[in-house]
C-alpha cells in the first residue's frame, strides 16, 4: 500500500462504497489505517524511458468519510443507501526532465500539479458506477479530465476480485502536458511538433484483495490504458498503452 506518487491509475477508492464493505475482522475490504509496502512493475509512457521496477514502503488510510490513497485524497460529503459523491484532491507528478534523458534535449520540463474535482458512485446489484471530474489547480497544464467507470466486485470468504473497465476525457491542454505533446518550440528535425488534442483512453482493471487475519490484509492489482491514437502515434510515445502491476501487504488497525 504505498503513499509513494507514481503515474499508475490503480485507484482502491472504489472498494469504500462496496456493496462488499461491512467491516467485519474478515472482510477483504480495507478498514482503517494500513501500512506496508508493495511491489510495483510499470511500463514507461515514453519511448525513450526504460520501464519501472521498485518496492515501496507506505501507508493507506480508509476512513467512513475520508480516504488517503497515496498520490490522491477523497472525502465524501453524502454516502447513503447506493449513492455516494466525493470531493477530490490529487497531486500529480511530472512525468518528463530533459536533465534526465538526452531524448529530451530542447524539451520544457512536464512538472507536478495539484488537482481537485468532484466525484460520486452509484451502487446496483452488478456492479458500482462512477464519475469523477477534475481540474490542474496549480496552473501547471491548465487542464481537465473526466473519468467514466464501472467496477464489478465479486468476494467469496476472504477473497475480493473487482474487474473493472471505463474511459477518461482528457482535454488537450492536459493530454498535450502529460501524454506526449510537442510544442513548436520544442520540436525538431527528429521530434516534429504534435498536438494530442482532446483525448479519449480505454482503460481495464483487475483489484484483488485477501484477508489473511484481523490485521493482515494482501493485493495484486493491476492496470491497462489503452491510449488514443493521438497519444500513441505522439513522437514521444510511439506504442499503444502502459501497464502497471501491483503486488502489496499491508497491516491494519
Amino acid at each position: 500500500m504505498s503513499s509513494i506518487p507514481c503515474h499508475a491509475e490503480v485507484d482502491m477508492g472504489s472498494l469504500a462504497v462496496s456493496p462488499l464493505s461491512n467491516h467485519s475482522a474478515s472482510s477483504p475490504i480495507p478498514d482503517g489505517f494500513i501500512v506496508g509496502g508493495v511491489g510495483l512493475y510499470g511500463q514507461s509512457r515514453y519511448q525513450a524511458e526504460s520501464n519501472t521496477t521498485m518496492a515501496i514502503p507506505g501507508f493507506l488510510y480508509f476512513g467512513s468519510q475520508f480516504l488517503f490513497l497515496g498520490d490522491r485524497v477523497r472525502y465524501y460529503v453524502y454516502n447513503q443507501d447506493a449513492l455516494s459523491a466525493y470531493l477530490y484532491g490529487r497531486v500529480r507528478m511530472g512525468n518528463l526532465n530533459p536533465a534526465d534523458n538526452a531524448a529530451f534535449a530542447g524539451m520544457n520540463k512536464r512538472k507536478w500539479e495539484l488537482e481537485a474535482g468532484l466525484g460520486g458512485s452509484y451502487i446496483t446489484p452488478y456492479a458500482v458506477l462512477s464519475t469523477r471530474a477534475a481540474s490542474d489547480v496549480t496552473g501547471t497544464s491548465n487542464g481537465q479530465e473526466l473519468l467514466l467507470w464501472a467496477d464489478f466486485p465479486i468476494s467469496r470468504d476472504n477473497w475480493l476480485i473487482m474487474p473493472g473497465a471505463g474511459v477518461f476525457i482528457r482535454s488537450a491542454n492536459f493530454s498535450n502536458y502529460y501524454f506526449g505533446g510537442v510544442s513548436a518550440s520544442e520540436a525538431t528535425a527528429t521530434r516534429p511538433a504534435w498536438n494530442t488534442g482532446t483525448t479519449v483512453d480505454v482503460g481495464f482493471s483487475l483489484i484483488t484483495s485477501y484477508r489473511f487475519n484481523k490485521n493482515w490484509l494482501g493485493t495484486f492489482s493491476a492496470n491497462y490504458e489503452l491510449y488514443d491514437s493521438s497519444i500513441r502515434n505522439s513522437p514521444l510515445v510511439q506504442h499503444r498503452g502502459e501497464l502497471y502491476v501491483i503486488a502489496g501487504l499491508g497491516y491494519m488497525w
